[in-house]
C-alpha cells in the first residue's frame, strides 16, 4: 500500500476550515472526496497542520495511502481533474516511506499574513488580505517582533481552546516587511499553537498603530495570560506557506 504526499494550496474562504465536518465543506472533504472519485477507496487523510475557517495554504502539507501503486503524477492530475469546482489544488505529489507522516515526521512550518495597509479597501484581494485603514509604522512592528522569538510560554497568545499538551514553543523567525501598500508578517517554528499567529499578528498592528509600545509587547508575553493579548487578526490575509521535513532545513530561511 504505496504511501504518497501531496504539497496542497487553497482559498480558505470557500470552507470551514481544514478538519472534516459533518454537513459542511473542509478542505480535507473535499480532497478526500476527490481521493474517492478517482480510485473508489473511501482514504482519511493527514496533514501537517489544522487551518481554521477563511485561513488559506500556498504549502499545506498532506498524506495519504493507496491500495495501488499510482504513478505519483497520474495521482495529482486525477485529484486536480476531481478538484476542478473546488478551490483546492494539489502542486506536487511523491512517494514516500511507509513510515512517514505529514505532521509528525514535519520539523518546521511556516506562516505568511498580508496586510493591505491604505484608505481604498481591497477589490483583486478582497478576502484574501486583512485591510488596515490606519498607517502602520513597520519597523515599530519588526522590532516588537523580535521580542517574540525564542523559546517562550505563549500563553497569551493561545487560544483558550488549544488541545496542545504545553504552552511552551520556539520561534525562530518573525519578521515584518512593507512592500508597497503591503505589511508582510512572516513566522516560522516546529510547531504553533492555535491561533498563535493570528494573536502575535492582531498584536504586533497595535504598535503599528502606535497604541502599544514594544516593551507592551514584552510584558504581555511574560503575563502569560490570554486576558494580555491585544485583538486577534481575522483569518483573511493568513497563509500556510510551507512545510520543512528536513532536519537540516533551516525553517530560519523562511
Amino acid at each position: 500500500m504505496p504511501r504518497y504526499r501531496l504539497t496542497i494550496e487553497y482559498d480558505g474562504r470557500a470552507y470551514h476550515g481544514f478538519q472534516a465536518q459533518d454537513g459542511l465543506p473542509t478542505v480535507q472533504g473535499a480532497i478526500e472526496a476527490a481521493i474517492t472519485g478517482f480510485s473508489g477507496q473511501t482514504v482519511r487523510i493527514a496533514a501537517a497542520g489544522r487551518t481554521d475557517t477563511g485561513v488559506h495554504a500556498t504549502g499545506q502539507t498532506v498524506h495519504l495511502d493507496l491500495d495501488k501503486a499510482w504513478a505519483a503524477g497520474t495521482v495529482m492530475n486525477a485529484l486536480n481533474a476531481w478538484l476542478v469546482r473546488e478551490a483546492v489544488a494539489v502542486l506536487d505529489c511523491v512517494v514516500v516511506a511507509d513510515d512517514w507522516h505529514a505532521r509528525f515526521s514535519a520539523t518546521g512550518r511556516r506562516y505568511l499574513f498580508r496586510l493591505l495597509n491604505r484608505p481604498a479597501p481591497p477589490v483583486l484581494d478582497a478576502g484574501r488580505v486583512w485591510h488596515v485603514k490606519k498607517p502602520l509604522d513597520a519597523d515599530r512592528m519588526q522590532a516588537a517582533a523580535l521580542t517574540l522569538i525564542g523559546l517562550h510560554d505563549f500563553t497569551t497568545f493561545r487560544d483558550i481552546g488549544c488541545q496542545a499538551k504545553s504552552p511552551l514553543r520556539t520561534l525562530d523567525v518573525a519578521r515584518v516587511n512593507r512592500v508597497g501598500d503591503e505589511v508582510r508578517l512572516e513566522f516560522a517554528a516546529r510547531s504553533f499553537l492555535h491561533s498563535q499567529v493570528r494573536s502575535m499578528t492582531g498584536t504586533l498592528v497595535q504598535v503599528g498603530l502606535g497604541r502599544w509600545s514594544v516593551e507592551d509587547v514584552s510584558a504581555a508575553l511574560a503575563a502569560r495570560d490570554r486576558a494580555a493579548c491585544g485583538p486577534v487578526a481575522p483569518p483573511d490575509g493568513l497563509y500556510l506557506t510551507g512545510v520543512a521535513y528536513d532536519p537540516m532545513d533551516p525553517v530560519s530561511a523562511a
